[in-house]
């Protein structure tokens, strides 16, 4: 049985106090169920950079796992403000969220130049949390899966075999990020299905059925259990429930 794999992207919130609260609280609902943490699932948790050190020291020992939300895509030089692959992983941070759509929005990231940064970050040995995700005005004009696949053969599909076993798919489509806008759970279903026939066109069957693909979109603890039933989730990328102790328990308990 494949693991679910829930994951916390805390984007721009919490200050030290915060993150390491959250993090000890989670810790004593983890040390309460050793039977769910040994078995079904994997947690991974995104918090700001200036908390990526003490977070992962905290956690160290348990299922509980520590990811960057991006790198640049350089290994180093004259780039005022940004954080490279190399410095994640000389403090023993071995997992980034790349593709985002707000990266991709905010900051022009191209699968040009996301292409790059899955190169730096295979070269650095970092398990990569690749997010993919259609806009409104290409699920309504239809082409989603023509979106989608376009996204995965300019970046992921480039890649070996062999490099495949270092990702996570994050499907998000990016008109329900952040909006409370929720695709019908058998759209999401139809999604990852067609994710997965991608990847087994690409790579055969055995890397297709590995891999995991999971979802994000306004998914909260009232949605969370349907979108976990259909065949092809394999688990969530939590965005705003994330930061809601309480919220998130529930989500990881319906997983």
């Amino acid at each position: 049985m494949k693991k679910k794999i829930i994951i916390a992207n805390w984007k721009m919130n919490y200050n030290f106090y915060d993150t390491t609260h959250f993090l000890r609280h989670l810790l004593k609902f983890f040390n309460h169920e050793k039977e769910i943490e040994k078995n079904h699932q994997k947690i991974i948790i995104a918090p700001s950079y200036p908390f990526l050190h003490i977070s992962n020291q905290i956690v160290q020992g348990t299922n509980i796992h520590i990811a960057a939300q991006n790198i640049h895509d350089m290994e180093k030089g004259s780039y005022t403000g940004e954080v490279s692959a190399i410095m994640l992983k000389s403090i023993g941070i071995n997992n980034v969220i790349l593709g985002h759509s707000e990266r991709r929005t905010y900051f022009n990231e191209t699968n040009k130049i996301l292409l790059e940064k899955i190169y730096i970050a295979l070269k650095n040995r970092l398990k990569i949390i690749f997010c993919i995700g259609e806009t409104l005005n290409e699920r309504n004009n239809n082409k989603q899966f023509i979106s989608i696949q376009k996204q995965l053969e300019q970046t992921i599909f480039i890649c070996s075999v062999k490099e495949i076993e270092n990702f996570i798919i994050a499907y998000e489509p990016i008109w329900a990020i952040g909006t409370g806008e929720v695709p019908y759970y058998h759209e999401v279903q139809k999604m990852h299905n067609h994710i997965r026939l991608l990847f087994k066109n690409k790579y055969g069957k055995f890397v297709s059925d590995k891999i995991h693909i999971v979802y994000g979109g306004s998914i909260t603890e009232l949605n969370c259990k349907e979108f976990f039933k259909q065949k092809d989730v394999d688990g969530g990328l939590v965005g705003n429930s994330s930061l809601n102790i309480n919220k998130f328990l529930s989500i990881i308990k319906a997983s």
